[in-house]
């Protein structure tokens, strides 16, 4: 009986603890996240970071192998809302104009809402950790790769070899990111700088459109 009784015990702390490191991992996500808000992620100093929290440097390790771990799990963080934001944007079936007016107020409204983690990618994206540019660069890849699918299965890309298809959608993607760093840099308290910055990328986008719709007219 005393057996059981103690089998019971050891099993309710395991269970504790499990939550309990679950929310210290969480937090040196969401600490390392406010601190890199003023600078690069090869500069935040692991001491510096477990000091935000309040926990000794030696429990870092026990979350993530080094920084760059650290930074790779706030990549997988950040692209999590931006992945919805990129499906609600595949998912149109409207016409071409409403898809890029709606692919342009849906970047704003995420670099809106999700300022840090954006702030965090475009930072990092040509930034001085390996593992983490390559972490993003292969988050944009798939992206890429997904709506390379897409815009293969439209009319408007008749004839064209899949290495051209899957440039087009490099450029979107890209163009997408120049978009959403744009809207990064607009200044809040100033709304005329953003409604500038969505009428220049409505256009910027058309023009794209319309170098598709004559990219086989030679």
């Amino acid at each position: 009986m005393s057996h059981t009784l103690g089998a019971d015990q050891a099993h309710k702390p395991l269970g504790a603890r499990q939550a309990q490191k679950l929310r210290t991992r969480q937090a040196l996500l969401d600490a390392g996240l406010r601190l890199l808000e003023h600078q690069s992620l090869s500069s935040l100093g692991l001491r510096e970071l477990t000091r935000e929290i309040g926990v000794a440097p030696a429990g870092f390790y026990r979350h993530f192998r080094d920084m760059s771990d650290l930074g790779v799990a706030l990549v997988e963080e950040s692209f999590g809302s931006l992945r919805e934001m990129v499906r609600a944007i595949r998912g149109e079936r409207a016409k071409s104009e409403e898809v890029i007016d709606g692919t342009v107020e849906m970047i704003a409204r995420y670099v809106r809402e999700q300022r840090p983690h954006f702030r965090f990618i475009a930072r990092e994206r040509y930034g001085g950790v390996r593992q983490v540019r390559e972490a993003i660069a292969g988050e944009l890849g798939l992206f890429a790769e997904e709506l390379a699918s897409d815009l293969g299965a439209q009319p408007e890309s008749a004839g064209w070899s899949p290495q051209d298809v899957r440039m087009l959608a490099d450029l979107y993607v890209d163009h997408m990111v120049m978009i959403a760093t744009a809207f990064l840099d607009a200044s809040p308290e100033h709304p005329e700088s953003e409604r500038e910055i969505a009428n220049i990328a409505r256009r910027q986008m058309r023009l794209i459109r319309l170098g598709r719709l004559h990219w086989l007219d030679g």
